[in-house]
């Protein structure tokens, strides 16, 4: 781990630093400002074709190829110039505005031209096209393709365990029996529902000015269609357009967003402590990882850290999207400040869910199932047949069935010897007493495993 690593605050730039370089590349300092830089580039360049400001109708090509420069991503040394140039301004996009200047300046363009530099724009139309653009990416580029591979891990492992039985708890209580496989095909169901629910939101942005009235476009050129140049614009970086806001975008597909993604990191959560439990119980063995050591006195143990780590992300980017959710689309009046700083910390939220996915993924690939394990718990547990034989002596008129059985099992133990002498005094037809007879708990799964391989 490199010296800046150890001393950072946020652990997601020292600890996890190395497994999370693709979300600082969307949401870094550096990735903010070249979101920025895009903006500003591509807007100038939409004032000099869409709009077609006659101001700028004698841009030179070497400026164009300087706006296309710009938009294709700043580099390194850039983003220090703009940091140099706020440290001045003590504004950060006016900072970037006077780099976007500079840089168009030295490839010809006139002062006339520059002053089409942010023209008409207020801070926000900048920020909220970037934050928006930054969010899109992370779902497209890193969250989805990590809900993918979930999903497909998950898929395999219910396919593979589809008719391995095993035994449900109900209230921490042995229940009718499942399959492993039709456990994991559950969760499969609700990930993809709400994956769904994540790929649909809407991702929106404005370009309207200081209160979203085109107040100074108007003002400037009475005779343009602003509403129909915003629109064009926002359209043209991928956004949906929002026509009516305040100074402010009002972040409410932002709230979406976050409560789609929460909904997901709830579900690997549930996912993470079952599978937890499991491993607990001894129906998961993990494959331990050589050089690896589960702790630090009993040298016999493998723990279950990936699923420990997944649930603790989880829980914390959770915590944060709630905030988000809950605070981002309230703002007083026209617009406060109180987004701007929320809104910076939307990466850290992103940063640890990606951390709970790909811990959970780690975790899954080491799972074995123990199938010894899970006839065990089976085979300790005959009781559970009470609900088969009950229904079926519902469906032939034996009355008080549920009470009979209730008396019979509640609360204690039965074998398999007991259960079947008891299915013997019934006087179920005979076809009937011999089919439950023969029933064992393993073979009580229902339709287990073909929901399990039907996912």
């Amino acid at each position: 781990m490199p010296e800046a690593s150890i001393h950072a605050l946020s652990p997601l730039d020292g600890r996890y630093a190395a497994q999370l370089a693709d979300v600082a590349a969307l949401f870094s300092e550096a990735a903010l400002i070249r979101y920025r830089v895009r903006v500003e580039a591509l807007w100038v360049a939409h004032l000099a074709g869409r709009a077609a400001l006659p101001e700028l109708a004698a841009l030179p090509a070497s400026v164009m190829a300087g706006l296309e420069a710009l938009a294709a991503g700043v580099d390194g040394e850039g983003c220090a110039r703009i940091k140099a140039i706020e440290s001045r301004t003590n504004h950060d996009v006016k900072a970037v505005e006077y780099f976007v200047r500079e840089r168009l300046e030295a490839a010809g363009a006139t002062p006339a031209q520059l002053e089409f530099v942010h023209f008409a724009c207020t801070s926000e139309d900048i920020n909220n096209l970037c934050y928006a653009l930054m969010l899109r990416d992370a779902r497209d580029l890193l969250l989805l393709p990590l809900v993918d591979r979930l999903i497909e891990r998950l898929r395999e492992l219910a396919r593979a365990t589809a008719g391995l039985p095993m035994l449900s708890r109900t209230h921490g209580q042995p229940a009718s029996p499942t399959t492993l496989g039709k456990e994991l095909a559950n969760v499969v169901a609700r990930i993809g529902r709400l994956r769904a629910a994540l790929a649909a939101v809407e991702t929106l942005g404005k370009i309207n000015g200081a209160v979203g009235n085109y107040n100074a476009h108007a003002c400037a050129y009475p005779e343009l269609d602003w509403p129909a140049i915003g629109r064009d614009f926002v359209e043209s970086l991928g956004l949906a357009h929002n026509p009516y806001t305040t100074q402010i975008e009002p972040h409410d597909w932002v709230a979406e967003y976050c409560d789609a993604l929460a909904r997901l990191l709830t579900v690997v959560i549930d996912l993470c402590r079952d599978t937890w439990g499991y491993i607990s119980l001894g129906h998961f063995r993990q494959r331990a990882v050589s050089g690896e050591v589960g702790s630090s006195t009993m040298p016999h143990k493998v723990n279950p850290i990936d699923f420990e780590n997944a649930e603790g992300n989880a829980g914390v980017a959770h915590a944060l999207l709630s905030h988000f959710s809950a605070k981002l689309p309230i703002s007083r009046w026209q617009r406060d400040l109180t987004d701007s700083t929320v809104l910076r910390n939307l990466g850290v939220a992103i940063g640890h869910g990606v951390l709970a996915f790909r811990s959970t993924l780690r975790g899954l690939g080491k799972l074995e199932p123990d199938a010894a394990s899970l006839a065990r718990d089976l085979d300790a547990h005959w009781e559970v047949l009470a609900e088969a034989i009950q229904t079926v002596m519902r469906r032939h008129g034996t009355p008080e069935a549920y009470e009979r059985l209730k008396e019979f099992t509640r609360g204690r133990k039965v074998g398999a010897e007991e259960l079947r002498r008891f299915v013997a005094t019934l006087g179920l037809p005979a076809d009937t007493a011999e089919r439950l007879a023969a029933l064992t708990p393993d073979r009580y799964t229902g339709l287990a495993e073909r929901l399990a391989r039907e996912i």
